[in-house]
């Protein structure tokens, strides 16, 4: 993968993506675009968070290269950068709901909402 003059290898291409999923906030917005794009305003109401919150986890996608922005006039409409992704969201959540993980707390970080 070639970006910005940086050849990625595919070990940094998964850590990207998994940083991009590691935040519930962003994983969710993923999946509402997965669904239809959307504008950052409707996208913050969806998803009860502020506009503030909600650009900069739209930065972090784009910095990422898993979301676009397409400009519309004035507004700026935001969508999966490719439509790939939205299959492999599905397939992912296919293959964790279908299988029964066992999570242990001392060794994941991950929390699923919480309080630590």
């Amino acid at each position: 993968m070639y970006r910005r003059g940086v050849i990625a290898t595919h070990a940094q291409v998964l850590a990207r993506f998994g940083h991009a999923l590691s935040d519930p906030t962003r994983s969710r917005l993923l999946l509402a675009l997965r669904e239809a794009p959307g504008y950052p305003a409707e996208l913050a109401d969806l998803l009860g968070v502020s506009r503030q919150s909600l650009s900069n986890h739209l930065a972090c996608l784009r910095g990422c290269g898993l979301v676009v922005p397409v400009p519309e006039g004035r507004r700026v409409r935001y969508e999966l950068a490719d439509p790939r992704m939205g299959h492999a969201l599905t397939d992912l959540l296919g293959v964790v709901l279908g299988v029964v993980l066992a999570v242990d707390e001392d060794l994941c970080a991950a929390r699923t909402g919480a309080a630590s």
